[in-house]
């Protein structure tokens, strides 16, 4: 199972139903939001990740994530750990975390304070993600950053609307999947 699908599994109906009602959406709409999110995040980590700063530097943020947080989602969500997914996000995506609000905001049809609010929510699972993957399968920075690469690679060749949003993430190669979300957001979902 690849890690996007773990993510997905992770956060079930009742998950779906808490961010919803946090952010003030229906499901339909913040399962969509959720949709694009994650491989935005992903596919951000496995840029970092492609170098072996980025690398060293996410393997030693893994060791505060040992993965627990997936075995309760809900109650994490119901604590309230904005503050860490904030701090998630101005590591992950630095100063082009509004340009990505934005991006992920107009291809859903979410505000772009509601998408930062859901990627803040979101950015805690996903490490934690990382960082059972990675206990699990003693890894280290290179693989850490191999398997994120695999990631990206299968959510690319999937064939679905997740595969084209990594497709066209990171466009002008700079390494950073963020400067080229506004770009994808259109063409993702269309112009709303």
């Amino acid at each position: 199972m690849s890690l996007l699908e773990q993510l997905t599994q992770s956060l079930g109906p009742n998950a779906l139903q808490q961010i919803s009602q946090k952010l003030g959406t229906d499901a339909g709409s913040t399962n969509n939001a959720i949709a694009a999110a994650l491989p935005v995040l992903l596919g951000a980590l496995a840029s970092n990740a492609s170098t072996a700063t980025g690398a060293n530097a996410l393997n030693s943020a893994l060791d505060q994530h040992d993965g627990s947080v997936l075995d309760d989602v809900e109650g994490m969500l119901g604590q309230g750990h904005g503050g860490m997914g904030d701090k998630i996000l101005s590591h992950v995506l630095g100063n082009k975390q509004p340009a990505v609000a934005n991006g992920i905001g107009t291809s859903t049809g979410l505000d772009a304070s509601k998408v930062t609010s859901l990627l803040a929510m979101l950015a805690p699972v996903v490490m934690g993600a990382l960082g059972k993957a990675r206990n699990t399968n003693g890894l280290d920075a290179g693989g850490l950053a191999s398997m994120l690469g695999q990631e990206r690679n299968h959510i690319t060749s999937s064939g679905s609307g997740l595969g084209g949003l990594m497709g066209m993430l990171d466009q002008n190669h700079d390494g950073s999947v963020a400067d080229d979300v506004m770009g994808m957001a259109g063409k993702l979902f269309g112009n709303r």
